[in-house]
């Protein structure tokens, strides 16, 4: 499962990149930072990517999630550091809301 969450983030990176005149957020990894000094988005485009990522996980997996709630921005280490941390999230929070 993380694996297609994963692809489902660097596709919607790659779109945002597009968007938004970035062409580097094409290539995006496990490793590609979302947020700080090495990330390629501002506090803006985070918004926009964790937005379109709410829609799009509601399509693929049928459940609606809201990605920055308290218990995400809570965190000592953010889930919105890299999109390796922001799949386990994801993750987590699926496998929660199934119930599994």
């Amino acid at each position: 499962m993380k694996e297609q969450i994963t692809q489902l983030i660097c596709a919607a990176l790659q779109d945002l990149g597009e968007e938004m005149n970035l062409p580097g957020l094409a290539g995006a990894t496990p490793d590609t930072s979302l947020f700080g000094a090495k990330s390629l988005l501002d506090s803006m485009a985070l918004v926009s990517l964790i937005a379109d990522l709410e829609d799009r996980l509601a399509r693929e997996f049928g459940r609606d999630l809201v990605l920055a709630d308290e218990r995400a921005m809570s965190q000592v280490r953010s889930p919105f550091r890299s999109v390796d941390s922001l799949a386990t999230h994801i993750e987590a929070r699926l496998r929660e809301s199934s119930g599994s």
